[in-house]
């Protein structure tokens, strides 16, 4: 019964990826349009999506460590 439960608090800890995975998403599609209305500050708004996806990544990452937490301790 223990084992289901780490399971389940695993299964339900990774849903923080979808979360980043569609803010990835939108700070892509809005940097891609950015870029495609003014082409003159391409550098600039690579650097700030880079920046947010990093972010967005970085909450994927403890999503991820939570889980293997979860079920391994």
């Amino acid at each position: 019964m223990i084992q289901v439960a780490r399971y389940l608090g695993a299964g339900l800890a990774v849903i923080g990826v979808a979360g980043a995975g569609a803010g990835i998403g939108i700070v892509v599609g809005g940097a891609v349009q950015a870029m495609a209305r003014n082409p003159d500050y391409t550098p600039t708004i690579q650097t700030n999506m880079i920046l947010g996806i990093a972010f967005a990544e970085a909450v994927a990452i403890y999503a991820l460590a939570v889980a293997l937490i979860i079920l391994f301790v």
